[in-house]
């Protein structure tokens, strides 16, 4: 099947990948690059059905149904589409509150 969306990571989601990725090889390296290509994975697939994920719970309770989110377990990539891409916006922790991520990143406080 071709792909018909081009996957780009915002530089916000990249960010998250490499803190993600650093704590988690504290542990194991092996287990860190499992985890990196297992999210990489995942997140190409949307390159073909975008819409696979669903709309972002959090938002859809204000009437924001531009977000989606793949869930990857423990975490949430959460993105937005275009015609022609898919806006990866951040990777975050299931386990954490939602919100409270987001109004770090939104404050710029860069601490996830």
């Amino acid at each position: 099947m071709k792909s018909k969306f081009r996957v780009k990571w915002s530089n916000s989601a990249e960010r998250d990948l490499v803190r993600i990725v650093e704590h988690i090889s504290r542990d194991s390296v092996q287990a860190a690059k499992k985890i990196l290509q297992k999210l990489h994975h995942e997140a190409e697939k949307l390159t073909i059905f975008p819409e696979r994920g669903r709309i972002v719970p959090e938002f859809e309770r204000q009437n924001l149904f531009i977000f989606r989110e793949l869930v990857v377990s423990p975490w949430r990539i959460i993105y937005s589409f275009s015609e022609e891409s898919v806006h990866l916006l951040a990777v975050i922790d299931s386990r954490q509150n939602f919100e409270d991520i987001l109004l770090r990143k939104i404050m710029g406080s860069g601490v996830d």
